[in-house]
């Protein structure tokens, strides 16, 4: 991998991790597609680590109060006094789904990062999850209305969509408006629940390269920042358009993409 190729991944990583068509199955497809050699977890995982600054770049305020409220939460022994303390805990709680298949079946997802075929389905799978969603859901609740069950099959989702191809924020914000969040409330929500599991997979990964000889860091750190910008801008792009506009649009990219794989998968494909 040269410094544009970095450059080009960080761009695709900040420009899909925050739109639900599945930044991982891009960062799949766009190497494959264009006969680079594959960037690796690794790479992938700082990648993610960019747009997570994204995150706390745009959502701070509402990182700090949701942690202050679940410390208060702790202190008093209750979820009283703010609706954002249930929110903190809703947030651990689907957070656990993903940490226990990352760490259970971290050897098959690692398989499926390899997988153009298996990356095309899974686009497929994501247009017909946002267009069930936004067709049969009744869209009518804030985070702060979830219910206990609600917070873990989000979680389900968000764990599910490790397999690159299902769309992390896509499934996430599935998955809120089919138990009833507004679109504008999933996709704040599927914001906020990515910071723990980010954070932790980003770490994960930084910690196994540090005693890495072979490490690029000029490479990372131009993929990490390249992410990092572009991410923080399009968060405030969905945000805008869940606003305004359905999820169509968006299912029926994924499923041009996924189509688009399938056929050249098929066909043998193996880049420029």
């Amino acid at each position: 991998m040269d410094p544009l190729q970095a450059i080009i991944l960080g761009i695709v990583q900040g420009a899909t991790e925050f739109l639900p068509v599945s930044s991982s199955g891009h960062l799949v497809l766009v190497p494959w597609a264009l006969g680079w050699d594959p960037p690796g977890l690794a790479f992938d995982a700082f990648l993610h680590l960019g747009t997570l600054v994204a995150v706390f770049a745009y959502f701070w305020r509402d990182l700090i109060a949701l942690a202050g409220a679940g410390l208060h939460s702790l202190r008093d022994r209750s979820l009283a006094g703010s609706p954002q303390r249930k929110v903190a805990w809703l947030i651990v709680l689907g957070t656990l789904p993903a940490a226990l298949a990352g760490l259970l079946l971290e050897g098959f997802f690692e398989e499926l990062f390899g997988n153009p075929l298996a990356v095309g389905v899974f686009l497929l799978l994501t247009a017909a999850l946002l267009t069930v969603s936004e067709r049969w859901s009744r869209q009518d609740r804030q985070a702060d209305e979830m219910s206990w069950l609600d917070g873990l099959l989000v979680g389900v989702g968000q764990a599910c969509a490790i397999a690159p191809g299902l769309s992390r924020s896509g499934i996430t914000i599935a998955a809120g408006l089919w138990r009833g969040l507004t679109r504008p409330a999933a996709a704040r929500y599927s914001f906020l629940l990515s910071v723990p599991i980010v954070l932790g997979a980003g770490l994960l990964q930084a910690r196994k390269l540090l005693g890495g000889v072979d490490t690029n860091w000029l490479l990372l750190a131009l993929g990490f920042i390249s992410a990092a910008v572009t991410g923080y801008l399009c968060i405030h792009l969905l945000l805008t358009l869940v606003q305004r506009r359905s999820l169509y649009g968006f299912a029926g990219y994924c499923a041009v993409v996924g189509s688009a794989a399938l056929v050249l998968a098929a066909a043998g494909w193996s880049g420029f």
